[in-house]
């Protein structure tokens, strides 16, 4: 018996290994088919294109092999490369999806200014320059225009007309296309794309973003010369908890040695001409809504859209990284020129969640259903393309105005307008007994002790990630059943009731120190006997009385009246905090419950408030940083924009 159950174990070992093998060979084998494909199809070109004051930009051209008629080019700008470098070596997949890739286009790809093999500086966000004066004037739209002049005037068999499209960083350039754009960009789709880093990625609302800390060096570490491998260097945290590694590093000015050059590997630097990252010290420069960022940030200069140019703004209801720069993009969009064609699409995504070549569409624990992406990518993506490029490209293309998703319904819906026009304003009072109700009560007030040692975590996960995407649809229970979040809820609703466009909290707190982060999450509670499971991807989680997390901010108290010019709080005085969240559009189904929980710390994810005044939380001491004591008074409410029936 014990040789038959040992032989057993090895025959399954064994079929564990060649199923693990065989999985491993049929994915590269079906790596090499797409790029196998692309060679048999495309013919692949690197040129070297000179913008307007002599600067030289990589870029690369995979033109069709079929000349016997003419393409619409699609260009990709980025910061991130356009890899793989040598026009021997290709790529597995060309274009937005994997279906335009077949449909018949020009693909190029640029190294943007001072990035890989590009020639020039690299800035974080390059600022617009709305009035040039001399060809050394130069912005992300003029190296834009510049190259697509060069393309449609060199590359043999385009019909005349250029899309552009990008998913976040990528996206900002797609965005910048547009403006002063040139004649032959007829549609641009920027998608998850960042719009001003005060609001978006680096910062909310003025609190800095830990989950962005090891990005810096990314953006910040320059290069002297065009290079095909990564010349910066991101800190190794030595462990996999950051929350521990963050509380026990203290102020932000501990982190400073970890954008030195003396912390990267190049022999060829002597100590005398180390400096620090460039970026990293432009945030210690910069701690407030400085001209800076005003210059920098994309969304105040969309006022003069080329009417000729197609917009298709594309973004993720459960994106971590860009929310604000989607949303408010079109809205800008739409709100500075009206006659343009301007369409809006959000689904059920993470970031970039749209553009991946997978059937199964989940945030973190929660499903959405199948297919979500491939519907997007086939049915509103691939059509948008189709008919500004290839088509006659009126405003008739046969796709609605918003394409949005119910991420509680798990449904499509398509309206005239985004919010649609059929909505009502609601607002839901935080009441004593935790209760979130429609009536205003006696003024009264709950506190809280907001303990700097001990932050209310972001995240129940132990992990050292890049950006915490899943966080986004995490479970909140964890964070209801501390005593330092506060917590109003709904009784269990009798009907649904469907959330669609922004939502603005309205507090009336105060505070013993003189600063506070005030952070609001609007969450969806599951009934506990659920008749439905959307999903359990982690054992110890089942749906039976998840707490989804559908929206949430945070709100830098000390900038509640001016982004540029922060306040203390007069201790133990009744504030007006007021935080605008972004949109939604998700149902809290009948049987389901409405809560808000109202918090002050958000751990790693946003850094530390000291909670006391300091103008400048880069330079922040440790004596600085003080428990302090938090109000809420039942004033306070959160206006939500409900779609009626």
């Amino acid at each position: 018996m014990t040789k038959y159950i040992s032989k057993l174990l090895v025959a399954l070992i064994c079929l564990f290994i060649f199923s693990a093998c065989s999985k491993e060979k049929s994915e590269k084998t079906a790596e090499e088919t797409a790029i196998s494909y692309i060679k048999d199809n495309f013919t692949k070109r690197e040129v070297s294109i000179a913008m307007r004051d002599g600067v030289k930009l990589h870029t690369t051209i995979y033109s069709p092999k079929d000349t016997s008629q003419s393409y619409p080019i699609l260009l990709k700008r980025t910061p991130y490369s356009c890899r793989p470098y040598g026009e021997s070596e290709f790529p597995s997949r060309l274009g937005p999806n994997k279906f335009i890739m077949k449909e018949g286009y020009i693909f190029v790809y640029q190294d943007v200014r001072g990035r890989w093999m590009s020639e020039g500086t690299y800035d974080n966000m390059r600022a617009y320059i709305p009035n040039k004066k001399s060809d050394q004037d130069i912005d992300e739209s003029s190296d834009t225009y510049d190259s697509i002049d060069w393309l449609v005037k060199n590359v043999a068999n385009n019909n005349g007309n250029v899309g552009t499209y990008g998913i976040s960083y990528p996206g900002f350039y797609s965005t910048y296309s547009a403006i002063d754009a040139h004649p032959a960009l007829k549609a641009a789709s920027p998608q998850a794309c960042i719009g001003d880093f005060f609001f978006d990625d680096f910062h909310h609302n003025g609190a800095y973003l830990l989950s962005y800390f090891r990005a810096t060096s990314v953006f910040g570490t320059p290069k002297d010369k065009p290079v095909d491998t990564a010349w910066y260097k991101t800190p190794d945290l030595k462990t996999q908890d950051q929350y521990q590694f963050f509380l026990d590093a203290g102020p932000l000015s501990n982190l400073n040695k970890y954008f030195q050059y003396e912390s990267i590997d190049n022999p060829s630097l002597r100590k005398e001409d180390l400096v620090d990252d460039f970026f990293w010290q432009e945030l210690i420069d910069h701690p407030n809504y400085d001209s800076v960022w005003q210059k920098k940030g994309i969304i105040q200069h969309l006022k003069n859209i080329n009417p000729g140019v197609a917009t298709m703004v594309v973004g993720g209801w459960f994106d971590a990284e860009d929310l604000y720069g989607p949303l408010e993009t079109y809205k800008t969009i739409e709100k500075n020129n009206p006659d343009n064609y301007n369409t809006l699409v959000f689904g059920p995504w993470d970031h970039g969640g749209w553009s991946r070549d997978r059937v199964r569409t989940a945030v973190g624990n929660y499903y959405f259903g199948d297919s979500i992406s491939y519907f997007f990518q086939q049915e509103i993506e691939s059509r948008f393309f189709e008919h500004f490029l290839k088509n006659n490209g009126d405003q008739n293309s046969g796709l609605p105005e918003a394409y949005v998703y119910d991420t509680g319904k798990r449904k499509w819906s398509t309206y005239d307008s985004w919010p649609p026009e059929n909505i009502s304003r609601q607002k839901w009072f935080l009441n004593t007994n935790q209760h979130l109700s429609k009536f205003k009560e006696k003024e009264d007030f709950i506190s809280f002790v907001s303990d700097i040692k001990r932050p209310v975590p972001y995240s129940e996960d132990i992990k050292t990630v890049f950006t915490p995407r899943k966080y986004m649809t995490d479970d909140q229970r964890f964070a209801a059943r501390r005593p330092d979040v506060l917590v109003f809820e709904t009784d269990i609703l009798e009907n649904d009731l469907t959330l669609a466009g922004d939502i603005h909290a309205k507090l009336q707190v105060a505070t013993t120190g003189t600063d506070a982060d005030w952070i609001v999450k609007i969450i969806d509670v599951h009934p506990s006997e659920m008749d439905e499971a959307p999903d359990e991807l982690q054992d110890h989680l089942k749906m039976s009385n998840y707490h989804l997390m559908v929206r949430s901010e945070v709100m830098r108290g000390k900038f509640r009246n001016s982004f540029e010019y922060p306040e203390p709080f007069t201790p133990n005085k009744k504030t007006e905090v007021n935080i605008k969240l972004q949109d939604v559009y998700h149902t809290i189904k009948k049987g389901h419950k409405l809560q808000v929980q109202v918090q002050s710390t958000w751990f790693p994810l946003i850094d530390l408030n000291p909670q006391t005044f300091v103008p400048n939380i880069f330079k922040a001491k440790e004596s600085d940083f003080k428990t302090q004591t938090h109000r809420v008074f039942t004033s306070s409410y959160i206006e939500f924009t409900v779609k009626n029936k």
